[in-house]
């Protein structure tokens, strides 16, 4: 208990510790620990998530409120065998299971996200697309997939990025990937009035707060 207590105050950036992605309704509701196997790597592939992707997402638009994040082996093994949203392990590694490198060995870090600010400007339908178009032009994301509900979605950092943004909500399907004719240039046009982005703290090991 006393060392998952320190492993929770662990500052992964300026705004972010550990503790603050290691709920999950899945491990809390079927009393299955969702602790780091590897805490070194969870550890160094959150820092990357949280200070090039979440920070400055939170300096630009305020508050995040983050739905899930980090998911051990063991809870996303039985998430998968119980049909409960969880793909694989293997298909999971370097993206919701942080501390598990996918099959090329690279790392990752997947949180799944919702911005108030833009749910309560763009709830008409598409209305997803203008921050999907915002971070694929300012942010080094590797992967984004939205969902129907306060357009939360999946950010992800990955030593890899593929650069693929997909969508469960309306309209449904893959928005852009590289080859597209819609993937580069600005896309300004579709986030009229956003803010400009912020820039977040330099990294640092920043001191656990006690």
């Amino acid at each position: 208990m006393k060392s998952l207590e320190e492993l929770g105050r662990v500052r992964l950036s300026e705004n972010f510790l550990l503790r603050d992605f290691l709920h999950s309704e899945i491990a809390e509701f079927y009393g299955i620990p969702n602790i780091p196997d590897d805490p070194n790597l969870t550890i160094e592939a959150g820092r990357k998530l949280c200070e090039e992707l979440l920070e400055p997402l939170q300096a630009s638009f305020g508050r995040l409120h983050i739905r899930s994040a980090y998911r051990n082996r063991a809870v996303n093994a039985f998430g998968n065998r119980n049909r409960l949203n969880c793909s694989t392990n293997a298909a999971t590694a370097a993206d919701h299971i942080w501390d598990m490198r996918n099959g090329d060995g690279l790392m990752g870090a997947t949180a799944c996200i919702v911005v108030p600010w833009v749910w309560d400007r763009e709830r008409q339908d598409g209305g997803w697309q203008s921050l999907a178009w915002w971070i694929h032009d300012h942010l080094p994301y590797a992967s984004l997939c939205f969902f129907p509900k306060l357009w939360a979605f999946n950010i992800q950092w990955h030593e890899r990025p593929c650069r693929t943004i997909r969508s469960y909500a309306e309209p449904r399907g893959l928005l852009t990937k590289p080859g597209m004719a819609n993937h580069e240039g600005s896309h300004a046009a579709f986030y009229p009035g956003y803010p400009q982005p912020e820039t977040a703290a330099a990294p640092a090991l920043y001191p656990a707060i006690r």
